[in-house]
């Protein structure tokens, strides 16, 4: 499970879990261990975070049941109808960024695709190392090929791709929903806050 900011680098990293695991049960993982150290965001901020994670203080999902995908708005008359939908759009849009962080990181290491069958425990620690390299790249504005060819890639084919990864959120559980009960009122009423002003400036 990772994070990162809008400039493609990496700011949370939590590494050692199969590949096959749901995004909520690593999630629930993460905050409950308290060697992890997940980093909340400040109040009033939040991740933008896909299908996989609840609505909650800190975590903002898309509106289930509407649209979301760039490819689902292309062409003639498919452009937004509803508040959601544009809402979602947006989301789409903005989330594609950490989508193309993980195109850069496991175009440059191939390990990450096949990792040869190390202890879990080594496993883990390349994973780390691999995003390490990836923010000392990025930092420092190293001339680099695959960040030029990710950061320009159509939203489209950025889908198409990561799709084919395995890049993709799966449902959230009934158990993490009910377990931020409180805080999903409270983002649920800042969503649709969000949402009604994008609805309003978009008309306007």
């Amino acid at each position: 499970m990772c994070a990162c900011d809008f400039n493609m680098m990496f700011t949370y990293v939590y590494s050692g879990w199969e590949g096959s695991a749901h995004d909520s049960k690593v999630f629930l993982d993460a905050i409950s261990n308290p060697n992890a150290g997940f980093p909340w965001p400040p109040r009033g901020s939040f991740y933008l975070v896909d299908y996989g994670y609840p609505c909650t203080r800190g975590l903002l999902p898309p509106y289930r049941g509407e649209r979301y995908h760039a490819q689902e708005y292309r062409g003639q008359g498919r452009q937004p109808r509803s508040p959601e939908e544009l809402f979602n759009y947006r989301h789409s849009s903005l989330r594609m960024t950490i989508e193309r962080c993980f195109g850069v990181l496991k175009n440059r290491f191939p390990i990450l695709k096949l990792m040869p069958p190390y202890k879990p425990s080594r496993q883990r620690l390349i994973v780390i190392a691999c995003c390490t390299i990836h923010n000392y790249i990025r930092k420092w504005n190293l001339p680099d090929e695959l960040f030029n060819i990710w950061e320009i890639m159509d939203p489209m084919e950025l889908e198409r791709v990561n799709e084919s990864s395995g890049i993709e959120g799966t449902s959230s559980n009934d158990n993490l929903t009910r377990l931020f009960d409180e805080g999903a009122v409270e983002m649920t009423m800042s969503r649709n806050r969000i949402r009604d002003r994008m609805w309003v400036h978009h008309h306007n």
